[in-house]
């Protein structure tokens, strides 16, 4: 049995993201070094990675979240601005869950569930009571298990220009952290 290790996710394994990036999501769906980039600086303790064992330097998953307005969506493929974090109310934020893919030497190892528990304990304790996130490539039942449900119809309207950028195919969906 392969031991994968989990810890958390520092800019030197950005080469190695985009490689498991690249295994998992079709080009529409692939983001830049800069706006991945940008998510860590947002939020280090709550991205993740799992090393891949058999490949010094290569990664078996990863996870990026961040803290996010709860009012908007941040872009598919964008570099964010920090800027809205001085003075925000925790109780307008949410805990995005921006992307999670498991490269094919990590699939079946239970890498997903094991990244998603520790950033979810970081947002958790940086007070974040809320989580959205947008499922692609029809990962919703997925996340659905994990007490995510697609968000009123009216909410998703209101996105529904920055939500198409990340498919045909997208939900957004959302739940409420346990105490």
């Amino acid at each position: 049995m392969t031991i994968f290790t989990v810890r958390p996710m520092v800019t030197a394994d950005l080469p190695a993201v985009l490689a498991v990036q690249a295994s998992c999501y079709t080009e529409v769906l692939l983001e830049s070094q800069a706006a991945l980039a940008s998510r860590l600086a947002l939020s280090p303790a709550t991205c993740w990675v799992a090393d891949d064992p058999g490949h010094p330097g290569a990664l078996a998953a990863y996870l990026f979240t961040h803290a996010w307005p709860e009012a908007t969506l941040p872009p598919l493929d964008g570099v964010l601005d920090h800027g809205w974090r001085h003075g925000a109310a925790p109780d307008a934020l949410t805990w995005f869950v921006h992307d999670m893919a498991v490269a094919p030497a990590g699939r079946g190892a239970g890498l997903a569930p094991r990244l998603y528990a520790a950033a979810q304990a970081a947002a958790r304790a940086a007070g974040l009571r809320r989580s959205r996130l947008i499922a692609v490539q029809s990962a919703a039942p997925w996340w659905h298990r994990l007490g995510y449900v697609p968000v009123a119809a009216h909410t998703a309207t209101a996105h529904a220009p920055k939500l198409a950028s990340y498919g045909a195919s997208a939900v957004l969906m959302e739940r409420t952290l346990a105490d």
